[in-house]
């Protein structure tokens, strides 16, 4: 039986080889993670001293958070990204053509790109909470055009009904509808409220060195230019992934809370949409947007998907630019 089986029994000489080499595979795999694991925060703090932050970073209760302000003049654009997203993409496609108008400011919210992991929950009310205080605290005063892309359309929709008097303009950019989120089960919307942080196998694969062995692959992640060298290495650690976990829970939430803001009164207000996001339901919900001001219109980003500020960023600038002079219009008046 080709040595296999001795007199109708397996051979244990055989056995204990396979045996042998699952281990020596298994003592390979742990080895190999335990240098990923000790190898991270070191790459990482590598990665902290050559992409330091361009803004400011400023404490707001025990934590700090990233703000990158440019340009002068008023009022001042407050960018607000959407999920599993920072300023790093704001700031290299739209920010600087904005900045040739007005003041304008993009940052990361707590626990992306060079902010410090804030507390939970991550839902809108405390995200809007947050970036009053940095502000505040930055010594940063409206009035503001508010602007909110995608998730960061549901923070902004929030801050405009609890700091009104501070806002002047809005421009919501193929923003989320709280009607994606309400349909969700009561269940999860008590999960999504919780003050624990859910389990994020991505961050659990960084924490290994993981990610940031994969995004060297050939084709796995696309190259950005020269403005964006920080965006990866942002990007892939630990706290990025965790944080949008975070977030992502914290969305049904959000939702509740931006629905129940019903309007803006007569605040100007732009509505932008991707014509290339074809999400079933998408326009509709964007057309109901409009509904949140008696002053508002819509303008469309013909050659865009949901990522306007890549897509074509033009498109963002000049409804946000677009907003800057109806404010300052009606300043004059």
């Amino acid at each position: 039986m080709n040595g296999q089986k001795q007199n109708g029994k397996m051979n244990p000489s055989k056995g204990k080889g396979c045996l042998v080499w699952l281990g020596r595979i298994a003592v390979s795999i742990v080895g190999l993670l335990l240098v990923g694991y000790i190898y991270e925060p070191i790459a990482e703090s590598t990665d902290a001293k050559a992409y330091p932050p361009p803004g400011q970073l400023v404490d707001v209760g025990g934590y700090r958070l990233h703000i990158n302000c440019t340009g002068t003049g008023n009022p001042t654009v407050i960018i607000e990204a959407g999920l599993e997203n920072w300023s790093t993409l704001w700031a290299a496609y739209v920010q600087p053509e904005v900045a040739k108008t007005t003041r304008v400011c993009t940052y990361d919210r707590a626990g992306m790109g060079w902010s410090e992991a804030g507390s939970m929950p991550r839902d809108a009310a405390q995200l809007s909470k947050e970036l009053h205080t940095l502000l505040q605290e930055a010594d940063i005063p409206g009035p503001y055009v508010m602007v909110g892309h995608s998730l960061g359309g549901l923070v902004v929709r929030v801050f405009v009904a609890d700091y009104s008097s501070e806002v002047a303009g809005v421009v919501l950019i193929d923003s989320m509808n709280p009607k994606q989120l309400l349909s969700q089960s009561q269940e999860v919307l008590s999960q999504s409220e919780s003050k624990s942080q859910p389990f994020s196998f991505k961050a659990m694969l960084a924490r290994f060195g993981i990610a940031r062995l994969l995004v060297k692959l050939p084709g796995i992640a696309p190259s950005l230019g020269p403005d964006l060298e920080a965006y990866y290495p942002l990007y892939i650690r630990p706290q990025s992934f965790q944080t949008t976990a975070n977030e992502s829970q914290g969305m049904p939430a959000a939702g509740a809370q931006a629905s129940a803001v019903k309007t803006f009164g007569d605040l100007p207000l732009i509505v932008l949409t991707a014509k290339l996001n074809d999400l079933p339901g998408w326009m509709e919900w964007q057309s109901e947007l409009l509904q949140l001001s008696s002053n508002s219109q819509q303008m469309f980003a013909e050659n865009s998907g949901h990522n306007i500020q890549v897509d074509e960023p033009q498109a963002a600038v000049a409804a946000i630019i677009q907003m800057v002079q109806q404010v300052r219009e009606m300043g004059t008046k």
